[in-house]
């Protein structure tokens, strides 16, 4: 079979996921500064970086956001010089969030200024679950077309059935209230397609809609809700950050108020990694989810590496 000729720069992390498994690792010929799996993309050359500074505290990173958004400027920048090397058929980028990576927007303009060619723009927009099935199918077309169509949906076939295979296995356990918690300080719940994992993987979620971006919450509206199971998922954080940053949360007044907190059932997790990254290993926040919620009857080997329990009173080690 003759290869296709093909050099892809993907400037978002699941984008890279799902480019990887679409089988077209070897294509791949630029990244994110945040695009991180498989391992091996890492030595990629790097397209784009952040206009602030990612060290620091949740409080402080929203403030540098904020600021930058409320002058209208952009949150990170797209290396031309870069793109113009690396010569790309093909560029992957988002329009589902400014705050997490380059926007659509921004991709058109670096673009604009490309002296060599004009690569195909592949915009991913996903809200919900469905929405990542369609990108998948989507990129695999534009990058492959028959063949890409075929590759496609033998990658969906096999996600649905573990969606399928870990709501078989949900469906008749307990539904216990659920938050999650994508940002401590301010607070936000997570929205998008968390409220939908929440559901597959047994659980009734407090906040949140399905499609819907991530709403802030107060802490009276977290205590009035006062969720059975409390899941911390800071978006672009690892399990390291996000016990750092849950201290914050545990410092709170109302966090003893908590029925999550008194009977032991808040757990941390790798938010980058998994929830924030609508790609393949969303079937893996599914099952991470199941495997918190049902941690005596499921065991799917997530826990140390995809979540931890949260321990102690005050949510300390």
């Amino acid at each position: 079979m003759t290869q296709p000729h093909l050099r892809i720069v993907s400037l978002i992390p699941s984008a890279t996921e799902i480019v990887c498994a679409l089988g077209l690792e070897n294509f791949l010929v630029g990244r994110s500064h945040e695009c991180d799996f498989p391992p091996a993309v890492k030595t990629l050359p790097v397209c784009t970086a952040p206009k602030f500074n990612p060290e620091g505290s949740s409080g402080e990173i929203h403030q540098r956001v904020s600021d930058l958004l409320s002058s209208a400027l952009s949150v990170y920048r797209v290396d031309v010089a870069q793109l113009e090397a690396l010569k790309p058929t093909h560029i992957i980028t988002q329009a589902q969030c400014e705050v997490c990576a380059v926007s659509l927007g921004e991709v058109e303009a670096a673009v604009a200024e490309l002296t060599q060619g004009r690569p195909q723009l592949i915009s991913l927009s996903p809200n919900r679950l469905a929405d990542v099935w369609d990108d998948i199918y989507r990129a695999g077309v534009a990058l492959l077309g028959e063949a890409g169509q075929a590759q496609a949906e033998a990658v969906l076939a096999g996600l649905k059935q573990r969606v399928q295979v870990c709501c078989d296995r949900t469906a008749r356990l307990p539904s216990p209230t659920i938050a999650c918690i994508e940002w401590t300080e301010p607070l936000m719940a997570a929205g998008n397609w968390v409220p939908e994992l929440i559901a597959l993987a047994g659980g009734t979620s407090l906040f949140g809609q399905v499609g819907q971006h991530s709403p802030w919450l107060t802490w009276d509206d977290l205590t009035a809700a006062d969720p059975e199971v409390l899941v911390i998922m800071p978006c672009g954080y690892n399990l390291a950050v996000t016990r750092r940053e849950s201290a914050v949360l545990a410092s709170h007044p109302q966090w003893a108020k908590l029925q999550a907190v008194q009977t032991g059932r808040v757990y941390l997790t790798d938010g980058n990694q998994y929830f924030n990254r609508p790609g393949p290993r969303l079937v893996d926040s599914l099952e991470i989810l199941a495997e918190i919620f049902h941690s005596e009857e499921l065991a799917y080997g997530y826990r140390g590496r995809g979540w931890q329990p949260f321990a102690g009173e005050r949510g300390l080690p």
